[in-house]
């Protein structure tokens, strides 16, 4: 591995976490040279929720390669963009009632942020954002001013400035009323709260800690949000595309956001692809205002199209995925109360969940205990105090049983020493 060590640079962070070199990756395991296989409760960070190298969407892509089919096509109109676009309509937007034009802002979730922060600005002729306690949206620089973490904030080298943050649920005691600061501010003249253009928001929190935000919570945000003329910016790129159950996170609260933010599983195969989603009054867009060498990626479109047919047009994943994350919840619990002593705290919802540590140190042993015995899995939270099991939406029930088993023994193991 020498030549990762004297060439790429310091920046690199997962690679330090795993230290091997992969080679094969099929459904939810990695196999590095040596062909030791590993589990993969990490999915790319979010973005393959369908696996590695799903059989169905490896199909497509190669057959759509073998015919010379476009691959960069900025944003021109392309067959594989119009099937995208109708099975997406058809797929997901229209059965939920949801009304929302559709842009390609570029391929990762913060060219999706930063379009979201700059159409809501542009509409209301507003400057101020409003973002949470723990919140993460992206690395550039207009999603680092509404990213809490402050070692991430810092790489900005600059102020980050025209964001006010306000607490996320459950950030304080529990005992105060939610979003009274907040509304308090709104209402005050004397506050010195520049009048927002947005909120923007994560349903469930995953780079923060695998912090959910109640269905009640989020319905009154919504409620705060249109009393004041504010727009509501849900950020979905990590915990949409069913991450939670339904295809949209938000679903759960019944809410209607006026902007979506989505990227990661969008591509279906781990292409890169993102999505802003707007309601149509809202498209006051200058034709090329907003633009990205790389937001035409058609084979993400054709990956894209073939997963929404494959697992969204009946509720068979979501049913699933909601059934796997209870016994990943339960398992969790159970660990909680064998190792009280260690202040474990199990959270998530759906297939994104977290094991909280009182000591953080040991939520960063207990996952390089995992890679020992063949799972991967990262750390989340401000200092890194939660273990996060993000598994395939696809693994299978058996996978699941001997990735937990391995979970089990890693905490156990940490908590001991």
């Amino acid at each position: 591995m020498n030549v990762f060590e004297s060439l790429e640079s310091e920046v690199r962070s997962y690679s330090r976490t795993w230290p091997t070199v992969f080679d094969r990756a099929l459904g939810s395991e990695l196999f590095d040279e040596n062909g030791k296989p590993y589990l993969d409760f990490f999915a790319g960070a979010g973005a393959l929720n369908y696996g590695h190298n799903n059989p169905v969407f490896k199909e497509a892509l190669i057959d759509y390669i073998r015919r010379d089919g476009v691959t960069h096509g900025l944003d021109m109109q392309t067959v594989a963009k119009r099937d995208f676009l109708e099975t997406f309509k058809r797929v997901v937007l229209e059965p939920r009632n949801l009304d929302y034009k559709v842009q390609f802002p570029g391929p990762t979730g913060a060219n999706s942020v930063e379009s979201a922060l700059k159409l809501a600005r542009k509409v209301t002729g507003r400057e101020s954002i409003i973002n949470f306690t723990n919140a993460f949206h992206g690395m550039t620089l207009g999603a680092l001013s509404v990213t809490g973490n402050s070692m991430k904030r810092g790489g900005a080298g600059i102020p980050l400035v025209h964001a006010t943050p306000m607490p996320y649920d459950h950030y304080l005691d529990g005992q105060t009323p939610d979003f009274i600061w907040f509304e308090r501010l709104l209402e005050d003249s004397g506050s010195g709260l520049n009048e927002p253009a947005a909120v923007i928001v994560e349903t469930v929190q995953g780079e923060g800690g695998i912090n959910v935000a109640r269905a009640e919570w989020l319905r009154a945000l919504a409620d705060l949000c249109k009393r004041h003329g504010i727009l509501l910016i849900v950020d979905d790129v990590q915990m949409g595309c069913g991450r939670t159950g339904p295809f949209f996170s938000f679903e759960i609260a019944g809410i209607q956001p006026d902007i979506v933010c989505l990227s990661k599983s969008i591509g279906g195969y781990g292409l890169p692809m993102a999505l802003t989603l707007l309601r149509p009054e809202l498209d006051v867009w200058e034709p090329g205002e907003h633009n990205g060498t790389f937001r035409g990626n058609n084979p993400a479109f054709v990956t894209s199209a073939k997963a929404l047919q494959e697992y969204w047009t009946s509720d068979k994943l979501e049913k699933s995925t909601l059934a796997k994350g209870e016994q990943i919840g339960r398992c969790l619990e159970e660990l909680a109360q064998e190792l009280k002593p260690a202040g474990l705290e199990s959270r998530g919802r759906g297939l994104a969940r977290g094991l909280a540590f009182d000591e953080p140190a040991l939520a960063g042993r207990a996952s390089a205990a995992a890679f020992e015995r063949g799972l991967l899995m990262e750390t989340s939270g401000p200092n890194g105090e939660v273990l996060k099991l993000m598994p395939p939406l696809t693994v299978t029930d058996e996978e699941l049983e001997r990735g937990l088993g391995i979970v089990v023994d890693s905490v156990r193991a940490v908590s001991a020493s």
